[in-house]
C-alpha cells in the first residue's frame, strides 16, 4: 500500500549519489567521482535485482550512468600536469 514511500527512499539514495558525482566532477575530485560512479552502478543493479526499481526508473538512471561513464572516461590524475612545472 505504501510502496511509494519505500521507492522514494531508493530514488533519494540514487539521487544523492548523483549529486555526489556532480559535486566531485565540479571540484575536479577525479578519484572520488570515479568511485561514486561505481557506487551508482552497484546500487542500480542491486535495487533492480531486488525488484525495488521500476523498469522506467532503471532506464532513466542507467542513461545517466552511461553519460557519466562517457564523460569520465580518461578522467584520471595521471594526465594532470603539476601547476609548478
Amino acid at each position: 500500500m505504501f510502496g511509494f514511500l519505500k521507492n522514494g527512499k531508493i530514488y533519494k539514495e540514487l539521487d544523492e549519489i548523483i549529486a555526489q558525482i556532480d559535486s566531485n566532477v565540479a571540484n575536479n575530485y577525479k578519484d572520488a567521482a570515479q568511485e561514486a560512479v561505481g557506487c551508482l552502478e552497484r546500487k542500480i543493479n542491486e535495487f533492480w535485482e531486488n525488484g525495488q526499481l521500476s523498469e522506467k526508473k532503471k532506464l532513466e538512471y542507467s542513461a545517466r550512468l552511461t553519460r557519466y561513464k562517457r564523460e569520465l572516461e580518461g578522467f584520471t590524475h595521471k594526465d594532470q600536469k603539476p601547476y609548478w612545472s
